[in-house]
């Protein structure tokens, strides 16, 4: 039993890192430092969304995830219109900001999920046999790496990146 608990501990502790970014890549934190607000909103050429669009679209996607990992009866939004913001660039400096509040409140949920060790994170979710709350974490992870890789390439083209 010591060596599952350790293996538990370990794994949480990980997934807690990987979740929070910047191991093999640069964190979403990193990606957004010192973003010209001028280009949030901008879309380059042959690329169908701008930085505020990816940024929201993380909000919207890892909300979701959160929220199915704690409320079986929660209904995910209709994909793919509810999880992309409506409009290439926030309203104002406010709507900014929320959303950037709402990645870390419900990053911080979420990670206080993975260290509650009474939760197994092996076990099945109650509707879904296939999913649990490590396969939500690995996601989690996955997509805003993904999604933060698409932030830099779209600082890169827009010429505001130091790599």
């Amino acid at each position: 039993m010591e060596d599952y608990e350790n293996i538990d501990k370990v794994t949480r502790h990980q997934l807690i890192k990987l979740i929070k970014g910047g191991n093999a890549h640069a964190s979403l934190h990193d990606a957004l430092h010192d973003l010209p607000k001028k280009l949030r909103g901008v879309v380059p050429d042959g690329l169908p969304y701008s930085i505020w669009m990816l940024v929201d679209h993380i909000r919207i996607a890892q909300w979701d995830i959160l929220k199915f990992s704690t409320n079986p009866e929660h209904q995910s939004p209709k994909w793919p219109e509810g999880y992309w913001p409506k409009h290439h660039e926030p309203q104002d400096d406010d709507e900014w900001n929320d959303t950037l509040e709402h990645i870390e409140i419900d990053r911080a949920k979420f990670i206080e999920l993975l260290e509650d060790d009474e939760l197994n994170l092996f076990e099945p979710f109650q509707n879904e046999p296939d999913i649990n709350l490590l396969r939500e974490a690995l996601l989690i992870a996955d997509h805003t790496s993904y999604h933060t890789g698409q932030i830099i390439m779209i600082r890169r083209l827009l010429g505001d990146w130091k790599s």
